[in-house]
Parts: structure tokens; sequence; C-alpha cells
């Protein structure tokens, strides 16, 4: 009953925009229940309500969008795939998501004049949740492009379609890196590196002023830059958000019976840029705890003490926090520390207490993106192939590397940053599938496989199961 009535709920106050004679909402209740397959997802302002009217969720550019186009409050402030697809169903496909400069898979030798047309023409957006990020090769790179062979067309060279998911503009005082791969957060655009002590938040202000230009004289594709004013109007906002999952269908609420899940708890977490940093780069010094993730404890669990999803979620918190993980392989981890093997845990990379994400500049190379990779159950087969050869001197010059996404290579021009992302903020995940930056994971279920065989976990599936399951509360 619960589930149903909040569906309804969301239904009424989000389809009041498209009543005939009705004027679209002003402003959303603070901690409105969003419905997502696992349970009810929620947002806090301190202001006491999300303002609907500021440059945010106005069409600043030429092509209808605004921000809040591809970073919808229902999704936790990003879009699923699953809604977009309904999206293009409700509209055949001329919601302003669904435009060719960034939303198809690619903007040359389409046709877009039919309803089918569109369809294949968006097919990654609908299907995957993909946006399409032209990046040009940097002048100087330690690499040259091969080939790209590209199903969609896009198979230029020096400009590169990448396929990326639309990252959350919430929870974003907890950032370390702008972007994937940290192009609005890096001396080579013009941005700062997020740095721990006194620069702070400062340098996170000033990224997202210079990310919310170029979002909305990219994606929204406008002749003039927002104002200032404008501009501070949208960062304040996103750093007002605060989101997370606040109800498990099954488990109930996350925020009653000494849980601390939910967005208020969110709201009030202690962070600073690092704060749980493994490698010692703690400004205060403190040892690094693998403990991450505190939000649910044994009394809330045995609450009820026949509830078997509050006991589930409790034991994906445990696996989290203290399962062995041989880390090996990892770029930007094991090669910079010099150790090919280090004994870790979940929270090893995902550092940030009850956040989830590297409390510092962290890109790192898990091998999301390679092709073929045998340690990678995941199957990359709809996204582009591309060929890059070392031109650097040295013992790698020539040596082929095959990938769906160079990454960080693609703001550095290093040969050492070819597939590296940084690690992004693991809270309203329920809302925001798929998952990864290519939208790989379909499912948390997915996720979990990954990590379990890329790092050799050796998870039951009973373990799987129960960690899923807590990644879900988040």
């Amino acid at each position: 009953m619960l589930k149903r009535c909040v569906w309804v709920l969301s239904a009424l106050l989000l389809g009041t925009a498209t009543v005939v004679g009705a004027e679209p909402p002003t402003f959303l209740p603070n901690l409105f229940p969003f419905p997502n397959p696992h349970g009810i997802l929620k947002t806090f302002n301190e202001s006491g309500k999300l303002d609907l009217t500021g440059p945010f969720f106005q069409s600043l550019g030429t092509n209808g969008r605004s921000c809040a186009t591809c970073h919808q409050a229902s999704d936790a402030w990003s879009v699923s795939a699953a809604h977009v697809a309904e999206r293009f169903e409700e509209t055949q496909g001329l919601d302003p998501i669904f435009r060719t400069n960034d939303g198809s898979n690619c903007d040359h030798d389409i046709d877009t004049s039919t309803v089918h047309g569109r369809r294949q023409a968006y097919s990654l957006l609908t299907s995957r949740g993909l946006i399409r990020i032209a990046l040009a090769v940097p002048a100087e790179a330690e690499f040259e492009v091969v080939s790209v062979s590209n199903p969609y067309g896009c198979t230029e060279t020096s400009t590169l379609s990448m396929y990326r998911r639309p990252l959350p503009s919430t929870n974003v005082r907890f950032l370390t890196t702008v972007m994937w791969d940290g192009r609005e957060s890096s001396m080579q655009t013009g941005t700062i590196p997020i740095k721990p002590l006194g620069s702070n938040p400062g340098d996170l202000q000033t990224d997202l002023l210079h990310q919310s230009v170029d979002a909305t004289m990219g994606h929204a594709q406008a002749t003039t830059a927002p104002t200032p004013q404008q501009q501070r109007q949208i960062v304040m906002f996103e750093l007002g958000l605060s989101t997370a999952q606040a109800v498990e269908f099954g488990a109930g609420s996350l925020e009653a019976h000494g849980a601390s899940g939910g967005p208020v708890a969110l709201y009030n977490q202690d962070s600073f840029v690092g704060i749980n940093d493994p490698l010692g780069q703690n400004p205060r010094g403190t040892a690094f705890n693998p403990v991450i993730f505190t939000l649910f404890t044994p009394t809330w669990a045995h609450e009820q003490s026949d509830n078997h999803h509050r006991a589930s979620i409790l034991r994906g918190q445990t696996l989290f926090n203290s399962h062995p993980i041989n880390i090996t392989g990892v770029g930007g981890l094991n090669d910079a520390t010099g150790l090919p093997l280090m004994k870790g845990t979940c929270g090893t990379c995902h550092d940030s207490p009850n956040v989830g994400n590297h409390s510092v500049i962290a890109p790192l190379n898990i091998g999301i993106a390679d092709v073929k990779n045998p340690l990678n159950p995941l199957g990359l087969d709809y996204l582009p192939v591309i060929t890059l050869k070392n031109t650097a001197p040295g013992q790698d010059n020539g040596k082929i590397i095959l990938t769906t996404d160079p990454g960080r290579a693609l703001v550095t021009g290093k040969w050492q940053d070819i597939g590296k992302f940084k690690g992004p903020i693991l809270r309203g995940l329920s809302a925001r599938a798929p998952y990864f930056h290519n939208g790989s994971a379909e499912s948390l279920k997915d996720v979990v496989e990954m990590y379990n065989v890329r790092f050799g976990m050796g998870l039951t599936e009973s373990e799987k199961a129960d960690l899923a399951a807590f990644l879900s509360t988040l």
C-alpha cells in the first residue's frame, strides 16, 4: 500500500505541468518522496523546499534544455535509462533531452525526422542513459589514435565521441573531482584541482561555476554564457542538495530504529578533502578507517527479528566494510604506490565516510573501459572500439591499447591515464541505473559481479545479494 501511494503522489505532482491549462509547480516540498525499484528517494534542502524557478530549471540555451533536463530530482539528480525511455515514448522522442548535439549516438548521417529514426538515433540514451561527449585528442598527447570502430558513425580520430552517464548534481559538496575524467578540475582546462587544506570549498565552487558555463554553452547550445549571478545561483542550488534513499520497501524506513540512512543524516555528515584517505593524505593526520559506512546497526536489524531485508542489508554493510580484496593491476593505485598487490576492502577506493567516493583526487583504471578484458564480465559491444598507439619515447613506444574510452588521457594526454576515471558518490544508487561511466552495469547485482570477478573476491551468491541489497539503500 505504501509503495502504491507514493507512486501515485509522485505522479500527480510531476504530472501537473502536463495537465491542460495547469501551471507547472514552482517548488518541491522538502523530502518529497520519489519511488524507485527498491524504495523511496528523498532530497533534503535546509531552506525547507526546493525552488523550481531558478536558473537550474530555466532554458538558458537554444535547444529547450535546462540543467534539470539531464539532472532529474526523481533520478537522484541524474537520469535513469528507464525514465529516459519513458520520456521518449511520451514525447515520441521530442523531449529536450533528445537533441543531436550530444543526445544522439552520432551527430551526422542520421535521420531524426521520424519516430523510427529518432528511436535509432537515441538508442544509447534510452537503453543506457548515455550522453555523447565529443573530446579532442590533446595536441601533445603521448599517443595517436590509430582507428575508431564506431557502430553509430562518428569515426573521426581527432575528436572522439565518448558515451558517458550524467553524474548527479546533488551531494556535490563531497566532490574531490568534477566530471568522470576530472576535466572540470584540471589545470589543462583552466580549472583547479580540488586540494586538501585551506583552499576549499573555494576550489570546488570555482570548478562548479566553470562547469555551469560549459554545460550551458555545450549541452544547452547557448549563444551567450550564463551571467555570473546565474552561475552562482546554479552552484548554490546544487551545493544545497542532499539526496539519499530513505525507504527500502522490504526493510521500511532507513532513518528509524537506530538507522542513520536518508538525506538528513547525509546533510549532517562531516567531510573534508582527504578525510579518510588510505595513503596518508588526510590533512589532519588521522589514520585510515576501513569502516566506511555506519548507517545500520544490529539494533536496527533486530528491531523486527523476522525482517530478513534488514538483516541482509546489515550483512551487506559489513561485507562492504570488511571483506578482503586483493587489489592488483589498478592503474593509478598499484603502479603509483609501487605495490603490485595491496590488501584492501571496498573502502580502500571508496573511503569517504558514509558517502563512498574517494576523498582525494584519485582517477583509477579498474578495466571498465577495456576491450576484451577477461576480468570484466560486463558486455561492452554497444560501445566503439578505439585503437591507441604509444608515441612517447621509452619502453612502451609502439604499444597498442584497445579501449572504449581513453578517460582521463583525453584531458592530460598521458599514456598512463588511459582508462582512468573517478569513483562517483555512492548515494542514491537505486534511482539512477545503470552504473559505471558507460552504463555497462544494468543493475546493482551487475556491479557486485563486476567487482567479484575483477578482484577475485570469492563472494557466495548469498553474499552478492547482501552486498547489492546494501548498495540499494544508499
